[in-house]
């Protein structure tokens, strides 16, 4: 019965080193992943309150500017507004007409006033009226803090170019992940789902999220639980031979 001691044994650490493996890989998988797809990023201002704050770390997902939509929080250099890269809203895109404020204080794209729940309660959609029609393949952007924003309003009240162009964008801001009170994706953009082109398909944020955690979790119970099924085995073995 020895032979079965043994062979009971050898299962519980097969079982063991198989938990450990999968784990493994999908927790370090997850991390490369992540790595490879998005790029961190450090809120400076709060011009993007409330939906990211300063000092907001938050994980922005790589993407092509033809990607981005209406409602993207994206992460652009645009030389004309600044030397470092900065975070606002696409409202409106190539074709659109956008203009502010209707009866309610509300933004319109192409006339359809759009329902912006990421703004503070009871502010409006711009503290000075505007309209203007988006030159191809450019993006019109504003902060989501809207009395306190240098954006495309600014630059347009200015008599500057207003827009910034599509292949300016390297990213799509998609989840804050510091402080870890904030940590989660940020909110739908569900005001512009209507328009034509919808709402971008989120990314692959949260799967690799679940594949860390599942890993973490799957490395412990090896861990912890490795010992005991190993254990188990060799008792099960033994009392084979008693018999």
């Amino acid at each position: 019965m020895g032979a079965a001691r043994r062979g009971g044994g050898r299962l519980g650490r097969w079982l063991s080193g198989i938990t450990a493996l999968v784990g493994c890989l999908l927790f370090l998988g997850g991390f490369v992943l992540v790595a490879v797809l998005y790029q961190p990023y450090a809120i400076p201002t709060d011009s993007m309150a409330p939906t990211v704050r300063p000092d907001d770390r938050v994980l922005a997902h790589r993407v092509a500017g033809a990607e981005v939509r209406r409602g993207d929080v994206v992460v652009f250099r645009q030389d004309s507004w600044g030397e470092l890269p900065m975070v606002k809203r696409v409202v409106a895109i190539g074709g659109d007409t956008v203009a502010c404020c209707d009866d309610e204080g509300r933004l319109l794209v192409n006339g359809r006033p759009i329902v912006e729940r990421y703004l503070d309660v009871g502010e409006p959609a711009s503290t000075t009226p505007f309209e203007y029609e988006v030159p191809p393949d450019e993006l019109f952007l504003l902060g989501d803090r809207r009395a306190d924003s240098l954006d495309s309003r600014t630059r347009l009240m200015e008599g500057e170019t207003a827009t910034v162009p599509r292949d300016r964008v390297s990213a799509r801001v998609e989840a804050t992940v510091w402080p870890p009170e904030r940590f989660g994706p940020l909110p739908r953009a569900h005001g512009f789902a209507d328009l034509p082109g919808g709402l971008s398909q989120p990314g692959p944020f949260r799967p690799l999220l679940w594949a860390i955690a599942s890993g973490a979790v799957l490395i412990l119970l090896s861990v912890l639980v490795g010992p005991v099924l190993r254990g188990t085995t060799r008792m099960g073995g033994g009392g084979a031979r008693g018999r």
